[in-house]
């Protein structure tokens, strides 16, 4: 499976400790340890977070061609505050490399040349003018299968604009509640209930797919006018950073390998109850873990041999 990801690389500083992360990135690792060839698009600093994340990405399996160093602008950092829960606030720091992606168009020629199942991306990394250029010359280049779109808002940093073209361009969209609420107030001038607004939403925009995760409570998928509800995993939580990020790797992963939407979604489930457990966005897996990848793929293998 080749996926490409497009938006922020930075360094999450939770309780004194730095930890690499922003959710595209994570997206593209989780995708790159269930055994996905998960190329990465984004920018780091002239400087020593730079150089780390770089070699935490190739350690991590991510195709790193695409991630430019920036020659003067840091590398992104952004200060997490947790809760009593293990539930993140975020103050994410301006003016940083990933705020100006790099990517020649050679790079883009190349890019769109190669055959890609997903490409995958978000809002936060839209605030600037010019990686909304580079995401659009993106988007108008590559012809992958699917184009997943991760709303992930972030403090102020959406606008009503980015956010329905974002959405008229993509297959599948992921958010979470408090999403639900600021989107249907956006988008529809008004708080509709939950079901009435993925309804709106896949119709309007044409979505194949709207994952909608609850957090504890599980997640709702919308899929060809069905609505399916995945109950939760109730397990100890560590913190709750990149959860979401972990669920929609599980998904997109399961759904690529032939699972059913609800299959897919209850491995998103397991795959984000595990993420909560430990902490950082992208823990390392357990052997339970990776045989539950192993299945998946041998049951994709089966699917392609057929």
């Amino acid at each position: 499976m080749h996926i490409l990801s497009f938006g922020e690389i930075l360094w999450d500083m939770i309780n004194g400790k730095e930890y690499i992360g922003g959710a595209p990135y994570n997206l593209a690792v989780h995708l790159a340890k269930m055994g996905c060839r998960s190329t990465f698009i984004s920018s780091v600093g002239k400087d020593n977070l730079g150089q780390n994340a770089l070699k935490e990405a190739e350690k991590n399996g991510i195709d790193t061609r695409f991630i430019q160093v920036h020659p003067h602008l840091p590398t992104g950092t952004v200060n997490v505050n947790l809760d009593f829960k293990g539930h993140p606030t975020f103050q994410i720091n301006e003016n940083v490399a990933w705020d100006d992606i790099i990517l020649s168009k050679n790079s883009i020629s190349i890019l769109s040349k190669l055959k890609w199942e997903i490409f995958c991306f978000g809002t936060l990394a839209q605030r600037t003018t010019g990686n909304r250029d580079i995401l659009n010359q993106l988007l108008l280049s590559v012809k992958p299968h699917h184009i997943f779109y991760d709303v992930n808002l972030r403090q102020n940093y959406y606008r009503k604009e980015w956010i329905e073209k974002s959405l008229c361009q993509s297959t599948i969209v992921k958010l979470n509640d408090q999403e639900v609420t600021i989107i249907s107030n956006l988008l529809f001038s008004q708080k509709l209930k939950q079901k009435e607004f993925i309804e709106n939403l896949a119709q309007k925009y044409d979505l194949s797919i709207v994952c909608i995760t609850h957090g504890k409570n599980g997640a709702s998928i919308y899929h060809n006018g069905s609505l399916e509800k995945i109950p939760g995993i109730n397990g100890p939580v560590s913190d709750t950073v990149g959860a979401g990020d972990g669920f929609s790797a599980g998904f997109l992963f399961a759904y690529l390998c032939g699972s059913s939407i609800y299959e897919a979604a209850e491995f998103a489930e397991m795959i984000g109850n595990f993420v909560v457990s430990k902490a950082g966005a992208v823990p390392e897996y357990p052997s339970w873990l990776k045989k539950e990848i192993k299945n998946l793929t041998k049951n994709r293998n089966k699917i392609n041999e057929k």
